[in-house]
C-alpha cells in the first residue's frame, strides 16, 4: 500500500461515525418526500444535501394529481394548494409573442379542473414553494452543505463518507440503507458504476428569473406556461415574479438577458424586464439500468432524468419514494424480508421508461406545434385565428400514466386481470426529441393516456367516497388495508407480524371493485391493490399466508 493510500485509510478510519437506519442523499422533492414518509413509519433517517440551502430556483412547475394524493396522506395537500396558483392556470398557451393571441392551447388534465377519479386536484406551483413545505413535514435531521464522497457496503450496512463544501473534518455515517435522490448527475450512481439507457443530454438550457408587469397580457388568459418561438414564459408565484426559459445561446456569458426576454414579450411591449437570477442547466433524458445496488437504492432524477415538457419528472420521483419507503420500513421493522426491496426496481423501472417515452413524445408535440407556426409565419399564412394543431389536446393527457400504473412483482398476488399501460420501450428505440421532425409524434406513447379505474391487483385503488370527504385512498396509510363489505369472515387476526386494518366497504361499491357480498381487496400501504378475492376467503389462514407471500416474511409462530 502506498503512503498516500495508507494515510487516506488512517484518515477515514478516524472519521467520527453516526448511525441511522436510512441515509437520504439529496434534498429535492424526492428526498424530502422520502424523509417525510419514513418519519411517518417511525424510521430514523438522515438527509444530506450538498447545497447550503434549498434551491431558490423555480425548476419544476406542476404537482400532478397523484402526487397531491400522496401529499394528502401526509397532511400537506391543503398547504401546498394554498400557496399554488388558482386552477385556471392549469393550461398551456402557444403564442408568437407573449402579448400576442393564442394560436393553440391545451388544458392540464387533473389540474385545470377536478376529475372524478381522484379526491384531489393537481396544482401549478414552483418547486421553490413546494420544498419548504416538504422540509417542514418531518423533524428528522438534515445537513445542508454536506456532500457524499464515498460509499462502502458492509454485510449489514453501508458506510458513507461525507464532506462539507468548505472542507474541514469529514464525517462517516453508517446506515442500514442509502436512498440516493441526488439528481441527474448523481454522485451515488457514478460511485456505484450504474449505467443509463436513453438519449442522454438533449442540450443546454437557461432559466432567467425576472420581474415585470405582464398582467395586461396574461390576467384574462392565465396559463402555467406560455410557449413562443423565442422561448417560454411562466408565472412563478400568485403574487408576482416570472421566468423565461429556452435553449442557452452560444455567447451566454455576454448575453443581454433583458433583451432576450424582451424578444419573447414581443415588439412594442414597452416593458423592460428586471433580471433577478440566471441559471444554466442541461436537459437530460435517461433511465438508470438498475434502481438497486445492494443496500443502495436510486430514486427521482438519480434513477430517471425526464425532459421537463409535460411536468412528469418530479412527480415520478415522488411516486418512486412512495413505492419504496413502505418496503424499507417493513424490512427495517422486521415484518418484511429484504428481498421485498427487489420489487422496487421491478415495479418502478418500467414506469420510468414509460414516463420518459411520454415526455419525449410531449417534446416532439411541442416542437411540431412551433415548427408549423414558424412555417406559417415564414409563408405569411399565420393569422390571429386559432390554428388547428394535431394532437395538442393530448399534451397533458397523462392520467392513464399517473393513475393507471400496473405493478407486476412478487409484492402483488396475480389476479384475473393485471393488464396495464406500463411497458418499457425497446432498449434500442430512438426516443430523442427532434423539434424539426415533421412526422407524427409516437402514438404508442399516448396509447394509454386515458385512465379507466379498475380494482385489479397491481393497480392503484380506485377513488370511491366512503363518506363525507373520506375516500378509499384515505384509508391507506402505514399499514395494509383490507376493504370488504362483510368484515366478519375476514376477522382472523394475522398476529403482530404485519400492520393491518380492516375497513368496511359500502355495498354500493362492491360492483366497481369486482367483489361479491363477502369478497375483499387487500391494499398495500402505497395504495396499490395487492390481492383481490371476489368471494369469501377460501380458508381461515388465507390473509396471513397472503401477507407472508407478499412480504417474504414468515408468519409469527410458523
Amino acid at each position: 500500500m502506498s503512503r498516500t493510500a495508507a494515510a487516506r485509510t488512517r484518515s477515514e478510519a478516524s472519521l467520527p461515525e453516526a448511525d441511522t437506519a436510512v441515509l437520504i442523499v439529496g434534498g429535492g422533492p424526492a428526498g424530502l418526500t422520502a424523509r417525510a414518509l419514513l418519519a411517518r413509519w417511525g424510521v430514523p433517517s438522515l438527509l444530506v444535501e450538498r447545497h447550503r440551502q434549498l434551491s431558490p430556483f423555480p425548476r419544476s412547475r406542476l404537482v400532478n394529481v397523484r402526487s397531491m394524493e400522496i401529499f394528502r396522506r401526509l397532511g400537506l395537500a391543503e398547504r401546498i394548494a394554498a400557496r399554488a396558483f388558482a386552477p385556471e392556470y392549469g393550461r398551456v398557451r402557444f403564442r408568437d409573442t407573449l402579448h400576442g393571441p393564442d394560436f393553440a392551447t391545451a388544458a392540464m388534465a387533473g389540474v385545470r379542473a377536478p376529475v372524478p377519479e381522484s379526491p384531489v386536484t393537481g396544482v401549478v406551483t414552483s418547486q421553490d414553494r413546494l420544498e419548504p413545505t416538504l422540509l417542514g413535514a418531518a423533524d428528522t435531521p438534515v445537513r445542508f452543505g454536506t456532500g457524499l464522497i464515498g460509499l462502502t457496503e458492509e454485510a449489514d450496512a453501508v458506510v458513507a463518507s461525507l464532506a462539507g463544501r468548505r472542507g474541514g473534518a469529514g464525517t462517516r455515517v453508517r446506515a442500514r440503507y442509502v436512498l440516493a435522490a441526488d439528481g441527474a448527475n448523481s454522485t451515488v450512481r457514478g460511485l456505484l458504476g450504474i449505467g443509463t439507457t436513453g438519449p442522454g443530454e438533449l442540450g443546454g438550457f437557461t432559466t432567467v428569473v425576472f420581474d415585470a408587469d405582464l398582467g395586461r397580457w396574461c390576467a384574462r388568459q392565465p396559463a402555467g406556461v406560455y410557449f413562443t418561438p423565442h422561448g417560454s414564459i411562466a408565472p412563478l408565484y400568485p403574487e408576482g415574479g416570472w421566468a423565461w426559459f429556452g435553449p442557452t445561446p452560444e455567447d451566454a456569458p455576454h448575453a443581454d438577458w433583458s433583451a432576450v426576454v424582451e424578444q419573447t414579450l414581443g415588439p412594442g411591449a414597452g416593458v423592460r424586464p428586471e433580471v433577478v437570477r440566471v441559471q444554466h442547466w442541461v436537459m437530460n433524458a435517461f433511465v438508470a439500468d438498475r434502481f438497486r445496488h445492494g443496500r443502495t437504492l436510486l430514486a427521482g432524477d438519480a434513477a430517471h432524468a425526464v425532459p421537463i415538457i409535460g411536468g412528469l419528472g418530479m412527480n415520478a420521483g415522488v411516486a418512486d419514494v412512495h413505492n419504496l419507503c413502505w418496503k424499507l420500513a417493513g424490512v427495517l421493522r422486521g415484518w418484511a424480508d429484504p428481498g421485498l426491496l427487489e420489487t422496487y426496481d421491478t415495479e418502478r423501472r418500467p414506469v420510468a421508461h414509460a414516463t420518459l417515452r411520454q415526455a419525449v413524445a410531449n417534446a416532439r408535440l411541442m416542437g411540431r406545434v412551433q415548427s408549423r407556426r414558424h412555417e406559417q409565419l415564414r409563408t405569411g399564412e399565420a393569422d390571429a385565428s386559432p390554428a388547428e394543431v394535431p394532437w395538442s389536446e393530448r399534451y397533458f393527457a397523462q392520467l392513464g400514466l399517473v393513475l393507471g400504473v400496473t405493478y407486476r412483482s412478487t409484492a402483488v398476488l396475480p389476479g384475473p386481470d393485471t393488464r396495464g399501460p406500463v411497458h418499457p420501450p425497446d432498449a434500442d428505440q430512438d426516443t430523442a426529441p427532434d423539434a424539426d421532425q415533421d412526422t407524427a409524434p409516437d402514438e404508442d406513447a399516448y396509447a394509454n393516456a386515458e385512465y379507466v379505474p379498475t380494482a385489479a391487483p397491481g393497480r392503484r385503488m380506485p377513488h370511491l367516497w366512503l363518506g363525507r370527504g373520506r375516500s378509499t385512498l384515505d384509508v391507506c396509510g402505514e399499514w395494509f388495508t383490507l376493504l370488504t363489505p362483510d368484515p366478519a369472515p375476514w376477522a382472523t387476526d394475522p398476529g403482530d407480524s404485519w400492520p393491518l386494518r380492516i375497513e368496511p366497504l359500502p355495498k354500493e361499491h362492491t360492483g366497481p371493485c369486482g367483489l361479491g357480498p363477502q369478497g375483499a381487496l387487500l391494499v398495500r400501504p402505497d395504495g396499490h391493490i395487492a390481492a383481490s378475492w371476489p368471494e369469501p376467503p377460501p380458508g381461515d389462514d388465507v390473509l396471513r399466508q397472503t401477507l407472508a407471500t407478499l412480504t417474504g416474511a414468515r408468519p409469527a409462530g410458523r
